[in-house]
């Protein structure tokens, strides 16, 4: 059912949106879920402290309570402090922005309420996007898709709430990603692969670090494990960095529209030169880096700490990624990373040279490689690489190598993911390999799996391509003799040519029906 209320909401949002941009629009409609998330909490809080108040069997019942006590006592921000829920000022919440959504000046009432809330909650400040009226929308739009968004958040259970607005606001990232093409999947990972990061690296516990964190997706995800693998959630920090000050505010509201509490840095900035969290040593680190950058360098990296194992090349920073993330993983940390394909066997200036030097260094655990059209905004095949300084005592020396580029179902046309079971297959694979308890014993799998020696991937020229040692998968024999097997294989081949000379007549015919005759 909510996939169909998703489905429906997002049609009426995009008609909407008429001729505007989606990239601009996208900031338009988040920005009215989180307000409309942040006063239906503040609502649900307020009806709840009311019914306690005047209940007599409860702690908080207000004995002897005058005309007007009640209403004081509302006000009391401590109350809404104690349980996440921001302070939402009068005039600023949604009732109010609902009952004004057709006066023409909609846009600009907007823009205060969200002025408003910023002051009355310090940890929003800089967040929220005051761009409202100035929107290039057609008149009644602007209140149109705030009716809209009136109909998201369905009873007063502030936690069901939570879950579907933030399910809706996941979802219309997504959708806005595929809407915007190229530029919108620069920062949205497919849900498949942050859940193929998350089950590898399992955070159940510690700081969570990604330093191009995008909208956010990886933290969300490493909540739903820890919830769905009985942990809690204050069990985990989340540590995150992002250059883009658009998509800094869209983690921002992101994690706030969860009750997820998280360190952004100061401001948005470049991972590189800009680092937010110099000293962080994380437990897991999960991250999505842009592919390929080229214009990365700044002469202020010469020399860096983080570059262990070599200056990466300035014409590109995969190298750069791998060797930040290293850099702050903490001893018994694990880091998941995306990058393009090319990364594992790319041997351009430098780079060559710094993988044999991390090979050799017995950084790397487990490298996958992906199908193809996964993402929304590249062909290019991709891998995922897992690094981790302490391997177990029985797996040093040694890289386990998966191969998933066919377990891909497509989902439209042009996109494909992996299902949950073949993500679990995974996931089970390396729990195996590492000697996990429960996770029952390794074994390699022809065509899928293989753990190999360092010294075998020295003889390959330190590339890690995993095709190149998982072997080909074994196919099955139905015991059928070899004249056989031609006698069937040139039978389908006759009958494919058949098809192809009636295609062709057809074709003639249809051409030569518009006086196109050949």
């Amino acid at each position: 059912m909510l996939d169909d209320i998703k489905k429906t909401l997002w049609a009426t949002a995009d008609k909407l949106r008429t001729n505007m941009d989606a990239a601009e629009y996208k900031h338009l409609v988040l920005g009215l879920i989180f307000v409309k998330y942040i006063s239906d909490t503040f609502a649900a809080r307020r009806a709840e402290l009311t019914s306690r108040l005047t209940n007599p069997a409860d702690d908080y019942f207000f004995h002897d309570a005058q005309p007007g006590d009640i209403d004081a006592e509302l006000e009391d921000r401590d109350y809404y402090k104690e349980v996440n829920a921001f302070w939402v000022p009068e005039s600023a919440r949604w009732e109010a922005l609902r009952a004004a959504a057709k006066q023409p000046d909609i846009g600009k009432r907007i823009d205060e309420a969200l002025t408003l809330i910023e002051q009355e909650n310090p940890k929003l400040k800089g967040i929220l996007d005051k761009r409202y009226a100035r929107a290039q929308l057609p008149d009644g739009k602007l209140g149109e898709l705030v009716d809209l968004v009136s109909t998201i958040g369905f009873g007063d259970n502030p936690s069901t709430a939570r879950d579907i607005l933030g399910q809706v606001y996941e979802y219309f990232l997504g959708m806005f990603a595929s809407a915007e093409g190229k530029r919108g999947g620069q920062f949205y990972t497919p849900a498949s692969i942050v859940k193929t990061l998350v089950a590898i690296l399992a955070p159940h516990t510690g700081k969570v670090y990604d330093p191009c964190c995008g909208s956010g997706g990886m933290f969300v995800q490493s909540e739903r494990f820890i919830e769905a693998h009985g942990g809690k959630l204050g069990n985990v920090s989340i540590y995150g960095q992002e250059a883009n000050p658009t998509t800094w505010r869209l983690a921002a509201m992101n994690l706030a529209i969860r009750g997820i509490d998280f360190n952004l840095g100061r401001e948005p900035g470049d991972t590189f030169t800009r680092n937010q969290h110099p000293d962080l040593r994380a437990d897991f680190i999960l991250a999505n880096p842009p592919f390929n950058i080229s214009d990365w360098w700044h002469g202020s990296l010469t020399g860096d700490p983080r570059w262990v194992h070599g200056d990466p090349p300035q014409g590109n920073a995969n190298y750069a990624w791998l060797q930040h993330m290293l850099h702050h993983l903490k001893p018994t940390g694990r880091a998941g990373i995306v990058l393009a394909n090319g990364s594992m066997s790319s041997s351009q200036n430098s780079e060559g040279q710094i993988r044999a030097s991390m090979v050799e260094a017995d950084v790397i655990e487990v490298m996958v490689a992906l199908p193809g059209q996964l993402f929304f905004n590249t062909q290019i095949p991709a891998c995922l690489w897992f690094l981790c300084r302490q391997k177990p005592a029985e797996r040093k020396g040694q890289v386990l190598f998966i191969d998933a580029r066919k377990q891909a179902s497509m989902i439209s046309r042009v996109q494909s993911e992996l299902t949950d079971a073949v993500i679990d297959r995974i996931a089970e694979v390396v729990a195996a390999w590492r000697g996990e308890a429960d996770a029952g014993d390794y074994a390699d799998i022809a065509g899928f799996c293989r753990s190999v020696p360092l010294a075998e991937i020295a003889q390959h020229g330190h590339v890690l391509t995993p095709g190149r040692y998982v072997g080909a998968e074994e196919v099955e024999d139905n015991d059928e003799d070899f004249a056989t097997k031609m006698q069937q294989l040139t039978e389908k081949l006759g009958e494919q040519m058949t098809k192809g000379a009636e295609l062709d007549q057809l074709i003639r015919q249809k051409l030569g029906g518009l006086g196109y005759e050949f």
